[in-house]
Order: C-alpha cells, then sequence, then structure tokens
C-alpha cells in the first residue's frame, strides 16, 4: 500500500494533468487560482521541511505541549480525516505569486525532501515521537504529519480540479 504522500504525489499528477499555464490561472472570484493554491501547498511543504532540518541539526525534537484545541483540531483532521472549509491560511503559507509553472516543478521535490525527512525523524527519534508544532494542530509525529498533509493536499486538490476544468 502506498504511503500518504505517495498517494499525495500521485494525486497531484493527476489533478494537474497536462493543464496549461493559463489553465492554472482560472479562478472563481475572491478565490485562489490553481497556480495559487500550489504555492500555498508547496509553501506548506516547505515549511515543513524547514521543521524537520531543526529538528535533525538539534538532533531533538520540538514539539510542545497539546492544548485541548490542538486535540479537537487534531482529531478531526487526522483522526477523522477532515479539512475544515473557509480557515484562513496561516500568513506564512499564503501565495505570495509565485508563476504557475515554476511552482509546478518544485513542489515535488519539497514533497520528496519530506518525505526522507520525516523518515529520518522517526529513525532518529523513534515512530511514536511529537516531532514538532504544526501551527494549528500542535505537536505531530512523523505519521501525523504525513496523514496532515495527505488530507489538506485532498482538500486543495479538489479545488484544482474544479479550476482547470472551468
Amino acid at each position: 500500500m502506498k504511503s500518504y504522500l505517495e498517494r499525495l504525489h500521485a494525486e497531484l499528477e493527476s489533478a494537474l494533468g497536462d493543464a496549461s499555464g493559463e489553465a492554472l490561472l482560472k479562478a472563481p472570484f475572491g478565490k485562489w487560482s490553481s497556480a495559487q493554491i500550489l504555492e500555498h501547498l508547496y509553501l506548506t511543504y516547505k515549511g515543513t521541511n524547514k521543521g524537520i532540518a531543526k529538528c535533525l541539526t538539534d538532533g531533538r525534537p520540538l514539539a510542545t505541549k497539546a492544548s485541548m484545541k490542538h486535540h479537537v483540531g487534531k482529531l478531526v483532521v487526522i483522526g477523522l480525516g477532515h479539512m475544515p472549509r473557509g480557515a484562513k491560511a496561516p500568513e506564512r503559507s499564503t501565495p505570495r505569486g509565485v508563476l504557475g509553472e515554476e511552482v509546478r516543478g518544485a513542489i515535488l521535490a519539497e514533497m520528496e525532501k519530506m518525505t526522507a525527512g520525516l523518515e529520518e525523524c522517526e529513525r532518529r527519534f523513534g515512530v511514536r515521537t511529537k516531532i514538532m508544532d504544526h501551527p494549528i494542530l500542535g505537536p505531530l509525529t512523523a505519521k501525523e504529519w504525513r496523514k496532515f498533509h495527505w488530507v489538506h493536499g485532498r482538500h486543495h486538490l479538489r479545488q484544482i480540479r474544479e479550476r482547470v476544468g472551468m
């Protein structure tokens, strides 16, 4: 069975298909285009990779204690596999205007880097260890990070499919 990130990779390629740069710019009024969604996903992967690198460089997990809000959010997203609609993206993952084709090439490399980094964290710190905090869900294990990115990615890939088909 494929891992969450392998499935996400395949879903991403399927959703994008051979969409043109022009198709990636289409969006309903007031909503992100497919290019902006891709950039958002890219920024989340890049942010996760930055945290992973810090854990590995420091030689220790960076997770803090979870709050009740973290537990509830984690139950919904990780436990139930549901990404609530309408949540505002954290500032660091808000699109800044990078070209869709540029992000399209870079996003897969970030996913591969994340896969390797999460595997290394599990090897060094153990599979049950919370390695670092998600800005909304709090401390997560490597497995939970994979599931988060799967749930989050599927949520946005549905949007990309809708926009590319516009």
